[in-house]
C-alpha cells in the first residue's frame, strides 16, 4: 500500500528526468515547451541545491530522438545517462538499478512522453512499492487529451500529481530553514515566472537587498 500521509523530504526522495530530447520535444503538444523547458530546468537545479538523487535516462539518441537537452546536462555535468531501446524505463534494468541506488522509496519523475514514457514506469514503480510524484509541469504529452488520460491512468494506479513550485518547495519544508534559503531564491527569482519576480520586489523593496540584475537599474534623484 503507497503511503502518502506526509510530505516526502530531500532526505527521502529521488528524481527522474526521462528523455528530455529533441525529437521528443518536438512531439509536445499539450504546453509550451518554453516553460517547459523552463520548468525541467528549475527544478533540476532546485534538486541539485538540495543534493537529491537524480537519474537522467534517453532513448534511442543517436538514431532518433537526440542528444539531452544541453540545459540539462550542463546542470549535471558528466553524470551517466541511462541509454535505452526500449520505451518503458522500467524494462531497462540499468535504470532498475539507478533507482534502487537512490535507498528512496519516493520517485519524483519528470519527462517527455507522458502518456507513454513516464506512464508505464510510474504504473510499474507503483507496483513493486515505491511512492509516486509525477510533476505534470515538467512532463509533456502529444496532446491535451493525452496529457489528461496520463496522468488520469496514473492516478488511477496511485500516483500522486504535482506541479514544479509546490514540487520544489517541498524540499524547503519551512523558512526557518536556513541551510538552502539563500541559494533558492537565487534560483527561484530568475526562473520561477510572477513568484519569483515577487521575490525580487520583496527582497530590493522591502528588504533592501541588492537588485540581481548585473547592472542595476539606477533611478535619477528628483531636483526640487
Amino acid at each position: 500500500m503507497n503511503q502518502y500521509h506526509k510530505p516526502y523530504t530531500s532526505e527521502d526522495s529521488a528524481i527522474v528526468f526521462i528523455d528530455f530530447q529533441p525529437q521528443m520535444l518536438f512531439g509536445v503538444a499539450n504546453a509550451d515547451r518554453a516553460a517547459m523547458i523552463n520548468n525541467v530546468t528549475l527544478l533540476a537545479k532546485v534538486a541539485k541545491e538540495f543534493k537529491v538523487p537524480t537519474v537522467l535516462t534517453s532513448v534511442e539518441t543517436e538514431s532518433f530522438s537526440g542528444y539531452v537537452w544541453p540545459q540539462l546536462l550542463d546542470i549535471f555535468p558528466g553524470q551517466p545517462v541511462i541509454e535505452r531501446s526500449s520505451m518503458n524505463s522500467w524494462d531497462s534494468m540499468d535504470f532498475r538499478k539507478a533507482i534502487e541506488a537512490t535507498g528512496r522509496r519516493n520517485i519524483i519523475m519528470t519527462g517527455l512522453w507522458t502518456e507513454v514514457c513516464i506512464t508505464w514506469p510510474t504504473i510499474e514503480m507503483l507496483g513493486a512499492g515505491y511512492n509516486v510524484y509525477v510533476v505534470e509541469d515538467c512532463c509533456g504529452a502529444t496532446s491535451p487529451a493525452a496529457q489528461e488520460a496520463a496522468l488520469s491512468r496514473m492516478v488511477q494506479a496511485g500516483a500522486v500529481r504535482l506541479t514544479t513550485i509546490g514540487a520544489l518547495l517541498e524540499w524547503q519544508r519551512d523558512w526557518k530553514n536556513k541551510e538552502h534559503y539563500n541559494a533558492l531564491m537565487g534560483l527561484l527569482r530568475p526562473q520561477a515566472g510572477a513568484y519569483g519576480v515577487g521575490v525580487e520586489y520583496a527582497y530590493t523593496m522591502v528588504h533592501h537587498a541588492p537588485q540581481s540584475a548585473q547592472k542595476p537599474q539606477i533611478v535619477p534623484k528628483k531636483t526640487a
